[in-house]
C-alpha cells in the first residue's frame, strides 16, 4: 500500500524538486549580475527530468560523509544539493558586457518567474492528488 502511494507521487515529486534546484541556479545568476567574469548558468529541464525519472541521477556524498567508528554504525548518505553541477550549461549573452559578465537581467527575471510559476503548479498538482486520495479513502 505504501509503495503504491509513493509511486503515485514519485514523478510529481521529482518535477517539483528539479524546479526547486533550477530556482536556486537562477537566483544565483541574479545575485551575481554585477560580479565581473560571472557566467550565467542554467539546466536543460527536460533532459534532467528524464534522467531523474530513469534514475540516472547519482547521489553525491562529497563533503557529507560521516565517519564510522564502528561497523554497526549506519553509513551516512545524503544527496548533495549541488547534484546538477556537472550538467550546468552556460548561457550565451545577446549583448556582451565589458566586464565579461553574461547575466542578462531581463532574461533571468523571465526565466525566474516562469520557473516559479511552474514550481507553484507542481505543488498544486501534488496537493490535488493528495486531496483526491484522501477523498477516495473516506467512507461514504
Amino acid at each position: 500500500m505504501i509503495d503504491q502511494l509513493a509511486a503515485a507521487f514519485d514523478y510529481q515529486q521529482k518535477v517539483v524538486a528539479l524546479h526547486q534546484e533550477r530556482h536556486e541556479i537562477l537566483a544565483s545568476n541574479i545575485a551575481n549580475a554585477d560580479t565581473p567574469n560571472y557566467k550565467a548558468r542554467d539546466i536543460d529541464f527536460a533532459s534532467e527530468l528524464k534522467k531523474a525519472v530513469e534514475g540516472e541521477r547519482r547521489t553525491s556524498t562529497e563533503g557529507l560523509a560521516l565517519e564510522r567508528t564502528s561497523v554497526r554504525h549506519i553509513a551516512g548518505q545524503a544527496e548533495s544539493l549541488s547534484s546538477l553541477d556537472d550538467n550546468l550549461m552556460y548561457r550565451i549573452p545577446a549583448q556582451p558586457s565589458l566586464d565579461a559578465n553574461t547575466v542578462e537581467m531581463d532574461q533571468e527575471r523571465t526565466q525566474f518567474l516562469d520557473n516559479a510559476m511552474r514550481y507553484r503548479i507542481g505543488l498544486t498538482l501534488v496537493n490535488r492528488r493528495i486531496q483526491g486520495l484522501k477523498e477516495a479513502m473516506q467512507p461514504e
